[in-house]
């Protein structure tokens, strides 16, 4: 077996260190939880026939055996493509649970914003809010303790985070992730992509644009640019919480179904009732932590994940930060180029050998701690290999032991740039991150002056007015969780490509997200501390000269006393209404900063 590598063994036991108080207090929580048994024995008579009255076929076995009964928490609605097929999984994986004399319940249904839908609008300003609303619901669904192992279905940018985060909470018991799947392929990315910049520029109408967008989102199943939600897919088999190789098998089809079915009998088979007990929290460690960090990097992987990893982590006593994150990138080749970082899509990525090769040669590279655990058992080995369904039945073969695209897909050995996809910037703004994986070397140094902004919407009409002229730093700032639930701001990329493709050289500075989609234009985001906490970004003005430099991780304002100004103070009271935004106002004033996972729970 492969040594891992020193920086990987390092930076484990870095976290493990930093862990230790809150890892064991947390851990101590969960055997308490687990020492108590299946909590359906303990409810009453009146409690349990309450909780069995509407179980038809189910209703005699939950009240006079011990078999295992799942809880499904489900994200399904019929609005988003990526959820639509969960409408079909309940009966699927209660099919599949009574075949294994078990059952299956949905015990709640958790809210699944598209973020896709709210870019530019009031609605994304809940965005970000929504995964710690979604680890909420999703906790309310299991706490009628009559569960001995959960399914959960998810799939898109803060539902997979948020119920992660309610796994933990009820880590005592086992859980498997359960993925609707990409759509198929439509109008590639990259075409989308030119008409939106076309469109920008005013050079086609919106008839254009319309059918552009119908031709790429045009089916059931996620969308197929490698964004958050496919991110997500990803982590979920770095970290051992999806049966191996489902992340990316197209929905409605024979083996997707073969797979939730499978996985509603694996989480069965995982209960403390038999013999092979996997409770989430033993799964979702130190290392396996470590493992999705290293899978996001070599990857390119969406730059949310920098904020909600760190949420997930803490959620069960493991304290991340992105230094971690940075020096992880630094060892860690991207081998793998999807839009944004490439012409090719989730399907194209899945076809050429997909995950199973990329952790296999990560693993061979001692790249990944090779001994975690998994929903399919110890090791990692296990996501090397393939589903297949064939005769009417599910089984994994060996996955393929070379790329069959090195377009798309590349070993270790020669990788697509020698180091991964992220990168922390440090300076005299504070700290930031940037995703470089799609940043071409000629734009990953920009030094120019900067022109403020407090809202994209300006940021669009001063582009419009012809304004934004010659080499420019975009800061728009009062965009983090505490001033207005820190929005992606990507609407703004046609405008800046478009700015690029001029000659100019450009960046974005903000103390808001960027969607993973992002990717060519340079982009300094998450900015700490905030402006609204009074940080460097809120003392700037226009014609400040500042530089940015993602080959040595900097980012400085150079013109002199910037941060001898007073503070920017504006008036936010436009983001306190409106879409819901009332309701949230507990959330803006204790959530905490994006270093610390913009989340409610102890951030």
């Amino acid at each position: 077996m492969t040594a891992v590598n020193d920086t990987v063994r390092r930076v484990t036991d870095r976290v493990i260190a930093r862990s230790e108080t809150s890892r064991m207090a947390y851990l101590k929580t969960m055997e308490a939880a687990r020492a108590k048994g299946p909590a359906r024995a303990h409810l009453s008579c009146s409690g349990q026939a309450h909780a069995y009255a509407a179980s038809g076929p189910d209703k005699d076995r939950l009240a006079t055996t011990s078999v295992g009964n799942l809880g499904i928490v489900t994200a399904y609605n019929d609005m988003l493509s990526a959820h639509q097929p969960f409408e079909r999984f309940p009966d699927l994986i209660r099919e599949a649970a009574r075949e294994a004399g078990g059952t299956a319940q949905v015990a709640g249904g958790v809210p699944a914003m598209c973020d896709g839908i709210t870019q530019g609008e009031a609605g994304m300003e809940l965005s970000l809010f929504s995964r710690d609303v979604i680890a909420l619901a999703a906790s309310v669904a299991l706490s009628h303790n009559t569960f001995d192992a959960a399914v959960f279905l998810g799939v898109c940018d803060k539902i997979v985070p948020g119920l992660v985060i309610a796994a933990q909470a009820f880590g005592h018991l086992p859980a498997v992730f359960l993925p609707a799947g990409p759509m198929e392929s439509g109008l590639s990315n990259d075409e989308k992509a030119k008409v939106r910049q076309q469109f920008a520029a005013g050079e086609v109408g919106r008839d254009a644009l319309m059918a552009a967008e119908m031709a790429a989102y045009h089916g059931p199943g996620t969308c197929t640019f490698y964004g958050t939600a496919n991110t997500n897919q990803m982590l979920m088999e770095f970290m051992g919480l999806h049966l191996p190789g489902a992340s990316f098998v197209t929905p409605n089809t024979d083996l997707r179904d073969a797979l939730t079915r499978e996985g509603a009998r694996r989480a069965l088979s995982l209960t403390a009732l038999g013999n092979d007990y996997t409770p989430v929290c033993d799964i979702l460690d130190e290392r396996a932590f470590v493992n999705g960090i290293v899978g996001l990097n070599a990857t390119g992987g969406s730059t949310n994940l920098l904020i909600h990893l760190i949420a997930m982590a803490r959620a069960g006593g493991i304290i991340l930060d992105w230094q971690d994150f940075s020096e992880l990138s630094d060892i860690t080749p991207l081998t793998a180029r999807v839009y944004p970082n490439g012409l090719a899509d989730v399907n194209h990525f899945h076809a050429a050998g997909g995950l199973g090769y990329m952790i296999g040669d990560l693993l061979n590279a001692g790249l990944l701690h090779p001994d975690t655990k998994t929903v399919a058992g110890v090791g990692l080995e296990h996501y090397t290999k393939d589903p297949v369904f064939a005769n009417g039945e599910l089984d994994w073969r060996e996955g393929p032991g070379e790329s069959l695209n090195d377009r798309i897909l590349r070993p270790v050995r020669d990788p697509f740039q020698p180091t991964g996809g992220l990168k922390r910037l440090t300076g005299s703004l504070g700290t930031a991150v940037m995703k470089v994986s799609a940043v071409a070397s000629e734009h990953q140094v920009v030094e120019a002056p900067v022109r403020v902004f407090h809202d994209q919407d300006e940021v669009k009409v001063a582009f419009k007015a012809g304004e934004l002229t010659g080499d420019v730093i975009v800061v728009v700032r009062f965009q983090g969780p505490k001033a207005n639930g820190m929005p992606e701001l990507h609407s703004l990329t046609p405008l800046l490509s478009i700015l690029q493709g001029r000659g100019q050289k450009v960046a974005l500075v903000t103390d808001g997200r960027m969607s993973g989609a992002s990717g060519k234009v340079p982009a300094a985001i998450h900015v700490c501390p905030e402006a609204v906490d009074g940080g460097p970004i809120a003392r700037l003005r226009d014609g400040d000269l500042m530089r940015i430099d993602a080959t040595q991780g900097t980012l400085d304002i150079l013109t002199p006393d910037v941060l001898d100004r007073a503070v920017v103070t504006p008036d936010l009271s436009a983001n306190a209404a409106g879409t819901g935004r009332e309701l949230f106002a507990m959330f803006r004033n204790t959530v905490g900063s994006a270093t610390t996972g913009a989340t409610i729970f102890g951030g």
